[in-house]
């Protein structure tokens, strides 16, 4: 949430933030943290605080990381020093954190993986999920196990399978968006999603496209997280219900309106798309502070968008309007038919 204060990212409607595990670990460290009151305390926030594992931030380490039952060894990005993490350091780790849901250290592949690569993997992160599972859990954390398993249906099977003889309190669907087709992730993730319990929250790791949120929720997902709103704000990118906008773009030198005319966020009440494109030619802090608060307000609309569709069943209304203005190439008829 670069740029803006816990209690503006509040004001937008967020009740939840992610913290990374693997980043904390390394920098300021548990220990300050957990000496200081924990997260909330540490970092002044109201709402309620998830912590990845890292397991995704580890492995794209590459050559830096090496895998193996017992542990993952890797070097440090801050100096270099050699770091042995363990699935049981892990939740130890986010217990110490404080956050109020906190997830089992996994093993994702990237987009092509071969068959028993994804298995192995699959395998590792269950294994994983059984160690973590012994570690003892504050009543007031819960801790989530997360489905691996790539592109393979049996693979993802076998794994929630596993998982679920665990009973986490809730479940996570990792290993998806990094690099495949829109019809696989789809496809993977409708299915997934469908062998997990009802009862649970089912949380779809590291994905916020528009389109997928509408497809993710129509398929039984709970929750998502995803840096596309805050990211795309500090490079000029708005989110609005007519489609998204660039305001570096020199049409909008003179433009008087607002970014979104109706949204009631701080930004589209205070300011001109003029003046925002102003700051951002400027490099002035304030545009990616503006542009922040506009697309969170924007993702938390949307969200209470899908929930009002889900409620008086015209879900399917929502989905074809998020489709008209954010299209994913890949989705077409398959998509639209589940």
């Amino acid at each position: 949430m670069k740029s803006l204060t816990p209690d503006q990212v509040w004001e937008t409607g967020a009740r939840i933030l992610l913290s990374n595990a693997y980043h904390l670990y390394l920098r300021p460290g548990p220990e300050v943290i957990e000496s200081l009151g924990g997260l909330h305390s540490f970092m002044g926030w109201q709402g309620a605080i998830l912590t990845d594992s890292g397991g995704f931030q580890i492995i794209s380490l590459g050559g830096l990381v090496a895998i193996e039952d017992e542990a993952v060894r890797f070097r440090s990005h801050i100096d270099g020093s050699l770091v042995t993490f363990t699935p049981e350091q892990s939740v130890k780790t986010q217990v110490a954190l404080g956050a109020d849901i906190i997830m089992c250290l996994d093993q994702p592949v990237q987009y092509p993986a071969g068959r028993e690569e994804a298995m192995d993997a699959a395998r590792r992160t269950v294994l994983w999920a059984k160690r973590s599972r012994e570690i003892a859990v504050p009543d007031h954390q819960a801790l989530f196990g997360i489905v691996q398993g790539s592109v393979y249906t049996d693979l993802r099977e076998w794994c929630v399978r596993e998982l679920c003889r665990l009973d986490f309190p809730g479940y996570a669907l990792g290993g998806l968006s990094v690099g495949e087709p829109a019809e696989e992730f789809c496809r993977v993730m409708r299915e997934t999603a469908a062998m997990l319990p009802e009862d649970r929250p089912r949380y779809l790791m590291g994905v916020g496209h528009p389109l997928d949120l509408v497809e993710g929720a129509a398929a039984g997902i709970d929750m998502f997280d995803c840096v596309l709103p805050t990211r795309n704000a500090r490079h000029g990118r708005a989110y609005t219900f007519t489609g998204p906008l660039n305001l570096k773009n020199a049409i909008h030198r003179h433009d008087p309106l607002p970014l979104e005319e109706g949204c009631p966020c701080y930004t589209c009440s205070k300011f001109s798309r003029s003046y925002i494109r102003h700051l951002l030619q400027e490099d002035e802090v304030l545009g990616s502070t503006l542009l922040t608060i506009h697309n969170l307000r924007f993702f938390f609309r949307l969200m209470e968008k899908i929930r009002s569709g889900i409620r008086s069943g015209r879900m399917e209304f929502v989905r074809e309007e998020i489709r008209r203005v954010y299209p994913r190439k890949g989705y077409g008829e398959t998509a639209s038919k589940h």
